[in-house]
């Protein structure tokens, strides 16, 4: 069984950051880049738009997927800590379901935020 303790997690949450970090400041970075004014400024640009857009697909994906496995192991933690909590103290049931169900929640909102942030990514920038 995975044995993650607070500090584990504070080191996977650190170096995802770092990633996430990284990733944004080579996207920004492609974004942002100054093609000149010289004649071949037409080429330059498409050649600019094509690695542009081939860099949001990345970063799109990457995101999403960070997001989605953050997600799902936030998810099977909890999960195995609410039906630990169950096996434990079985009267509290109705209270520990419904402080589960609303956590699932908020862990759900922050995949579907990070959903509409990479639509953001890929259709705004």
């Amino acid at each position: 069984m995975l044995n993650l303790n607070a500090k584990k997690l504070r080191r996977i949450a650190i170096v995802l950051a770092m990633v996430a970090a990284a990733m944004m400041t080579i996207l920004s970075v492609a974004v942002f880049a100054d093609t000149g004014d010289t004649a071949a400024a037409g080429e330059a640009a498409a050649a600019a738009a094509a690695t542009t857009t081939g860099l949001k697909a990345i970063a799109a994906g990457i995101a999403i997927g960070l997001a989605a496995c953050g997600g799902a192991i936030g998810m099977g933690i909890f999960g195995a800590k609410t039906s630990e909590g169950i096996s434990r103290q079985p009267e509290a049931d109705g209270k520990i379901r419904t402080s589960f169900m609303l956590g699932l929640v908020f862990i759900e909102t922050v995949v579907i935020y990070a959903l509409l942030t990479v639509i953001l990514i890929i259709f705004v920038l």
